[in-house]
């Protein structure tokens, strides 16, 4: 893994070939996504069905495209029921994380005939993408889903590529015990279109959310404006952010715990300890000769693996703050004090067992993260995502007397005269 010391020059170029990643510099595949997501607006399950057969060599009919009971009580067999008891946990403790974010509507009323306040309402309908291409994501059915359900959605449509015919066991148990309510075995650019715009099958939803490729990025990007979505997501990316007290095989492990993810994730290593920066990098070449998927990992260091050497703390935190990182490990002697000092990241991983898996499996703060440097303006997601906020004011006839000729005066000086007259028509 290559190790450089940060300077101006080199800070920048890093920040450049980090943004490559990012879906707004992929336009070639641009006007693909466009023409599909086109033709499944006017051509709905015709054109639904064509690309699913194009892409994922599946047919399917408005019959075989939704989930059967059946087939989610044949999950509960294939499954390892221990993975159950674990999705059951990690379930249980996503609830628990999410149900502290619930807001509650508000209202103040006054004396004078003034009331103003805040209704919350959950959305109608969200859809859920759920990946199931290179790797299958039961993890990602319940981060998106639990906080939609916790949030009181009326109705969560979950589309996932099909292998076969079938979806995967894993994401079915998933699924079924986060509460989703109708599963389609649809995945790509085309689902997106399809939950955006609503087809014979499939029907129209609020809001799209959930990870995806390069052509699922760009899909949401595409159909944001006739539906919500979450964020356009990059791929995976770690940071970790440690000084001499950090083991070395530890910082190892969780860097590659992000690089197996796929050729385009990134795993930086930021540290002021020359020492650490040699010991993390043997280690990786000793895990990368034992890991399953060394091959993508190879890829990802080569592209993305960084391991940059600081001067100070201070600099490493102005570094980690400029990359914006999806995941962000402190592996300090103080780790709670560092973090007080960071502005910039998706979620924070404090100490030495704190490993960024135990955010996307386990813990409970939700693992669907800003990426690509976009911590910087974006959170994770979370129940604020699947809420609506409406305004509520009352004025009664003397309060508005009170303070009629104020208003009128406003929108005078912004000439706009029938704002005025709306208010003075009452006190004529």
């Amino acid at each position: 893994m290559r190790t450089i010391k940060l300077t101006e020059e080199t800070r920048k170029d890093l920040l450049n070939s980090l943004l490559k990643r990012s879906p707004n510099q992929y336009s070639e595949y641009e006007s693909a996504v466009a023409q599909i997501v086109e033709d499944v607006r006017r051509k709905k399950d015709e054109a639904l069905f064509a690309y699913t057969e194009k892409f994922d060599h599946v047919s399917l009919t408005p019959e075989t495209a939704r989930v059967t009971r059946e087939e989610i009580e044949e999950a509960y067999r294939l499954v390892n029921p221990k993975l159950v008891e674990v999705i059951r946990k990690a379930h249980a403790n996503i609830r628990a994380y999410h149900e502290k974010q619930k807001r509650c509507s508000w209202f103040d009323s006054e004396e004078n005939g003034i009331l103003l306040g805040q209704k919350i309402t959950p959305l109608s309908k969200a859809g859920v993408y759920v990946p199931g291409g290179k790797a299958v994501y039961p993890s990602s059915v319940l981060m998106n889903v639990v906080p939609a359900k916790t949030a009181g959605v009326g109705q969560i449509i979950m589309t996932t590529p099909c292998r076969g015919g079938k979806v995967s066991p894993n994401t079915l148990v998933a699924a079924n015990e986060a509460g989703v309510d109708a599963i389609y075995k649809v995945g790509g650019a085309q689902a997106i279109a399809a939950l955006a715009h609503g087809t014979e099958t499939i029907p129209k939803v609020d809001k799209i959310v959930g990870p995806g490729n390069i052509f699922v990025a760009l899909a949401k990007k595409a159909v944001y404006g006739f539906t919500g979505i979450d964020s356009i997501a990059g791929p995976s990316e770690i940071t970790v952010l440690a000084d001499e007290t950090a083991n070395p095989r530890f910082v190892a492990a969780d860097l590659l715990s992000q690089a197996e993810h796929d050729e385009l994730a990134s795993a930086i290593l930021v540290t002021t300890s020359q020492k650490l920066a040699e010991e993390v990098s043997k280690e990786i070449d000793q895990f990368v000769k034992e890991l399953s998927r060394s091959e993508i990992i190879r890829s990802s260091l080569e592209n993305y693996g960084y391991i940059l050497l600081v001067d100070t703390l201070e600099e490493g935190i102005r570094t980690v703050d400029e990359i914006a990182p999806e995941h962000l490990e402190i592996v300090t002697s103080n780790p709670f004090d560092t973090m007080t000092r960071v502005h910039n990241a998706g979620a924070m991983f404090l100490g030495a067992y704190s490993s960024e898996p135990l955010g996307d499996y386990f813990a409970g703060p939700n693992h669907i993260l800003p990426t690509n440097g976009t911590a910087r303006f974006f959170s994770p997601l979370s129940v604020d995502d699947f809420v609506k906020k409406s305004s509520i004011i009352y004025y009664s006839e003397e309060a508005l007397r009170a303070v009629h000729r104020d208003i009128e005066t406003f929108a005078k000086a912004e000439e706009l005269t029938a704002h005025a007259n709306s208010i003075a028509v009452r006190f004529e």
